[in-house]
């Protein structure tokens, strides 16, 4: 292994269209309601949520993952809780 092997070993590029699993756990800001279902939105993926709270707009929340498209980078999940009450 050379050393620049070593020295980038573990390096990885985001994406601007991530992908979750059914299950997983995610910290997100809520960026907008459309039609009273809040949105957040990871680079290009949109995660609709139904049931979050009125005032949480731009408030960091966590969310579980309900269901997802992989093609189309759209999902849907269940309010947990909010994180901080902090906007960003």
């Amino acid at each position: 292994m050379s050393l620049l092997d070593k020295y980038l070993a573990g390096w990885t590029f985001r994406t601007n269209k991530p992908k979750f699993d059914i299950g997983q756990e995610i910290d997100v800001y809520l960026t907008d309601y459309t039609n009273g279902t809040a949105r957040a939105r990871v680079g290009d993926t949109i995660i609709h949520v139904e049931d979050a709270p009125p005032d949480a707009l731009d408030t960091r929340v966590r969310l579980r993952v309900e269901e997802f498209d992989a093609n189309d980078h759209i999902g849907e999940a269940t309010f947990v809780e909010t994180i901080d009450g902090q906007t960003f």
